[in-house]
């Protein structure tokens, strides 16, 4: 039962990603306005909203179609794929692995041109079982109004911290 619960969690992970806090560059570009980061952030929930639904082409959609989707290597499906068909093929093999799939934003924080996303995650195995519940990140760079990267973290302060962001509400 450990080993299954181990498993899950990595997997509760891989639905909205984890990866380690590194520290890069932001990509050059200019801070939104408010209008353009409210704009990106119901952009965002629609994305959101779609994925909890099984309408994964529909959560993607609004991406830039060169977008960077990045997953650990230690995970299952690790890696990092390139364009909305590798970030649907990433999605739709995440929520594959269970009966049910909630992933619901709590949180915006706006970091200039990045949005942290404060998830929380609530699963249910295939085959009955218990809710698994998870609270994650996900931090996506926008560049002209579109999501280029998303890069995930299963500790939402290196998140916010990799992100430059302080850890305010929107």
């Amino acid at each position: 039962m450990r080993r299954f619960l181990t498993f899950g969690l990595f997997a509760i992970l891989c639905i909205t990603g984890c990866n380690r806090a590194t520290k890069e560059n932001p990509m050059e570009t200019s801070a939104p306005s408010k209008q353009q980061s409210e704009e990106m952030i119901a952009t965002l929930r629609a994305a959101y909203a779609a994925f909890n639904r099984g309408d994964i082409d529909a959560a993607v959609a609004s991406f830039d179609p060169d977008i960077e989707w990045s997953e650990p290597q230690e995970f299952p499906g690790g890696g990092t794929y390139q364009g909305r068909e590798g970030a649907k093929r990433y999605l739709a093999q995440s929520r594959a692995a269970w009966a049910e799939v909630n992933s619901e934003p709590e949180r915006f924080v706006i970091a200039g041109n990045r949005i942290v996303v404060l998830v929380h995650a609530r699963v249910r195995p295939k085959g009955g079982g218990e809710f698994q519940e998870v609270d994650l990140a996900d931090v996506y760079t926008f560049r002209d109004g579109k999501a280029v990267q998303m890069r995930a973290f299963a500790d939402r302060q290196q998140a916010l911290g990799w992100a430059g962001a302080e850890d305010g509400k929107h």
